[in-house]
């Protein structure tokens, strides 16, 4: 059998905690451990019903999938095929014994950064990979701008270069979108979108609750 795919050990895994509240998201390599060691169980989402399963159920789940000829890249998500194992990525998995409420507050990083501004420059509106981006205080640092939300933004290499250390006004660029604080994780927001995730959606409040991404 083939080794598991660098793609689905780092597939993003929803975390509840015991009472069924969104905590955070993992990689799927990490909700593997947790479900080895018994600290979390997997939760499938069907027509709206919760069914869960610890790891050896979950084997026998995706065991039988595999029976019935379902693709490696089932609704993609995602196959882990060593030795040992041959599993299903899950969508969510649920803590059986950590009871704390998630953290509030969306965390001020370059992900998210490059999320909520959707990978788009922020100056000539041109989408990028992220290596071709980088971040920009729309009011240069010596000019007393501070490394926040609202003074932050998405830059290509060309925009970057042009601005300098001038204002957009004084380079002859401008926003096309003010910067702004997120009330919700913007990596989350762009997860929700695909259909992949779509189990997520009942356990997220996006009016309400934001998580930050570990």
């Amino acid at each position: 059998m083939k080794m598991a795919s660098a793609h689905a050990l780092e597939s993003s895994v929803l975390v509840l905690n015991k009472f069924f509240v969104a905590m955070n998201i993992v990689t799927a390599k990490r909700a593997i451990t947790l479900l080895y060691k018994n600290s979390a169980e997997v939760v499938s989402v069907d027509d709206g019903k919760f069914s869960s399963y610890n790891m050896e159920t979950w084997q026998d789940v995706s065991l039988l999938k595999s029976q019935l000829g379902l693709p490696e890249e089932d609704d993609g998500v995602g196959w882990i095929n060593t030795v040992s194992i041959n599993i299903q990525v899950p969508r969510i998995i649920r803590l059986m014994f950590y009871e704390n409420r998630p953290m509030w507050g969306v965390k001020f990083n370059r992900r998210n950064i490059f999320a909520r501004d959707g990978n788009r420059c922020q100056y000539c509106g041109k989408k990028h990979p992220t290596p071709e981006l980088s971040l920009d205080h729309v009011v240069p640092r010596a000019r007393g701008g501070e490394t926040t939300w609202t003074n932050i933004v998405c830059a290509c290499t060309e925009c970057n270069k042009q601005k300098g250390g001038r204002t957009p006004q004084e380079a002859r660029l401008r926003l096309i979108r003010k910067p702004f604080v997120p009330r919700t994780s913007p990596v989350i927001t762009l997860k929700l979108s695909s259909d992949k995730y779509s189990s997520w959606k009942q356990f997220i409040d996006h009016a309400y609750w934001s998580v930050p991404l570990k």
